[in-house]
């Protein structure tokens, strides 16, 4: 009953879980629509909370390196298309946040629970995940793994 408390994110190596998300627009996102790219993925519990608004702006501002690096950039909680649209503008976020309203996609990445829990994926190209960890990752280092070539 409280195995979701102790589950740790996905293992590096395996396939990441395809998914389709709407952003703070309602355009639909799909993971296997951006193969090809680098993406991460951060699960995060709330739009404008400190840690929150701390973890997502550190994404933020190394938008230079992610994009170097070939770099799609997500955040994703159950916050309303209306709530990450506002947090998004305030904190002028180049990235889009994704409405997960029913939590599926982080039970997929093993986020869920209570509330999500702070996980950061690295997606290569192929598909793969890259990196996984919970809490808040320094965003370099998240990178520092991305595949670089075009």
């Amino acid at each position: 009953m409280l195995s979701w408390l102790f589950s740790g994110p996905l293992a590096i190596g395996s396939a990441a879980p395809d998914f389709t998300l709407p952003d703070q627009d309602g355009t639909p996102v799909t993971l296997s629509g951006l193969r090809g790219k680098n993406v991460v993925l951060v699960f995060y519990p709330a739009d404008e909370t400190r840690v929150c608004r701390q973890q997502l702006c550190e994404f933020r501002d190394v938008r230079q390196l992610a994009g170097d690096r070939g770099v799609l950039v997500y955040g994703i909680n159950p916050g309303s298309a209306e709530s990450h649209l506002s947090f998004r503008n305030k904190q002028q976020l180049p990235f889009s946040l994704l409405v997960d309203a029913d939590k599926k996609v982080a039970s997929l990445y093993h986020a869920n629970g209570l509330i999500v829990k702070r996980t950061v994926y690295l997606i290569g190209r192929d598909g793969m995940i890259r990196f996984a960890k919970r809490g808040k990752p320094k965003p370099e280092d998240v990178l520092s793994l991305a595949d670089a070539r075009e």
